[in-house]
């Protein structure tokens, strides 16, 4: 045989092949022609026999005409530290910040927008609070702005220190003091004063609690932590040898 027969074309009829593969003649008047006059697989197709999954993938979903457009990304979130001062954070305050961005007009021209933010601070917000304002970030083609995140920063504060809810203070006091009593004044974050009297004898680990003097607490805005005085006790350098006397004489007969 002549080996280039085996690559001759068939001579039979499409639809005969196509009755050998299913059974039954071809439903779109032969199969000759896939694209042109007579049909083929674009035109009169029966969606039935094969589901709308097939046509989906060329037609799109549900057989529509294109597949359908991607919606627009989210753009990544831009954070910002916003310092607060423990005054402010002790009160609540109202801060203004101004930032400007890329946006588009209703012509679509690029252009500059300068906006004033206005920014609630809550008595007892802690550092790591956020306050997020939607959307502030610049505008890009298919891209949904990004959100502008502040982030509260507590600043160091000169005499308190904040634990919690709880604020701290340390006192400086002398060994006479210490032994003898004491009383604390002390000035509030919000401008006012305390006068603590100290009866008990005061160690280096000794620590006074002044309930309900301590940073507000948001969740519960009738209720505060608690004030905590700490101290540091100066012991003399030097003592005569009659000071040292009377030292041992008071303190070897309590």
């Amino acid at each position: 045989m002549d080996p280039t027969t085996a690559f001759r074309y068939n001579p039979r009829n499409a639809d005969d092949i196509f009755s050998e593969f299913f059974g039954f003649s071809s439903p779109f008047g032969g199969m000759g022609d896939m694209g042109g006059s007579r049909g083929g697989l674009g035109g009169q197709f029966p969606r039935s026999m094969f589901g709308d999954d097939i046509f989906s993938q060329f037609r799109g979903a549900g057989g529509g005409e294109g597949s359908a457009s991607m919606p627009p990304r989210k753009a990544a979130a831009i954070e910002r530290a916003l310092p607060c001062s423990l005054e402010d954070l002790y009160k609540g305050t109202t801060k203004k910040m101004k930032i400007s961005r890329d946006a588009t007009d209703a012509t679509g021209r690029a252009t500059t927008v300068e906006e004033i933010l206005t920014i609630e601070i809550k008595p007892g917000w802690k550092k790591g609070t956020k306050i997020t304002f939607p959307e502030k970030g610049n505008e890009q083609r298919g891209i949904i702005p990004a959100d502008l995140v502040l982030i509260i920063d507590e600043k160091p504060h000169a005499v308190f220190k904040r634990d919690g809810n709880d604020l701290v203070i340390t006192q400086k006091i002398s060994l006479a003091e210490a032994l003898t009593g004491y009383t604390a004044q002390i000035t509030t974050l919000d401008g006012g004063s305390l006068t603590i009297p100290i009866n008990s004898v005061i160690r280096p680990t000794y620590e006074e609690v002044v309930k309900g003097e301590g940073m507000p607490i948001p969740k519960e805005p009738s209720k505060k932590g608690n004030l905590r005085i700490k101290f540091n006790i100066k012991f003399p350098t030097r003592l005569t040898s009659e000071q040292k006397t009377g030292m041992k004489r008071l303190l070897t007969s309590s």
